[in-house]
This record gives structure tokens, sequence and C-alpha cells, in this order.
């Protein structure tokens, strides 16, 4: 069993930073694929980034391209999330979630990650 706690969200305006994390328990984080998801206000679910359990190989969604980074340290179960020149369209709650599947490339559906974290606030000002 795997908890996941979200952390670092908040305001900040076009063009800004921010660095979300996400604590996680249990022995097993470093064996699991870990994606960040977003919903925006009246939008479903999506896929963001995901990591390989060995942090090697990394995925994201074309719209973060170039601005967000995913990464994580097993030895601190946490895995991190760095979105530079944010934009309004990024604001959403935004998720991390283990998926306890091996597969050669992560999983972008939701329903095939099993935990989730409560998510953490970000809104971009324009």
């Amino acid at each position: 069993q795997v908890q996941l706690e979200e952390s670092g969200g908040g305001l900040v305006q076009a063009g800004g930073s921010l660095r979300l994390s996400c604590a996680a328990s249990g022995r097993t984080f470093s064996s699991y694929a870990m994606g960040w998801f977003r919903q925006g206000p009246g939008k479903e679910r999506e896929f963001v980034e995901a990591i390989r359990w060995s942090g090697s190989s990394t995925w994201y969604t074309d719209s973060v391209k170039g601005r967000f980074t995913i990464s994580r340290d097993n030895a601190k179960n946490t895995v991190y999330l760095q979105m530079d020149s944010l934009k309004p369209e990024d604001t959403g709650v935004y998720y991390c979630a283990g998926d306890r599947v091996i597969r050669s490339i992560p999983a972008r559906k939701p329903s095939l990650y099993v935990y989730w974290g409560q998510g953490t606030q970000v809104t971009v000002s324009s």
C-alpha cells in the first residue's frame, strides 16, 4: 500500500514557476512508475508527465514540453514536478499517482493508476 501527498501548489503569475512535490509512504515506492495529472475547471483529468521507477526515462504531454520537468528521489520517496513558464491554461488541481504495473511505457490513462494523492491547487493568473 502506498499513500501519496502533494504539496507546493499556489497562485503564480503567468511566466512564473512552481515546484510540486509528492511524498509517498510505503516501502515499494521505488518500484512504481509515477505520474502527474491535472484537472482544470470543468475539464477531465489529463496526463501531464510520468517517470519510470528508476527515473531513467520520462514522458510528457505536448502542451508542457520544454516547460515542465518530472523527477524523483527514491531515497526520499518523493517525486517532483518543476513547472516553468506557467500559463493560465495550466491552472487546475494537480495530482500525483502511482502505477504498480510494470509497463514498457508509462500509462497515460488515469484509470490505470492505482494510488492517488488528494491534489494541490495551481492557479496561474494572466
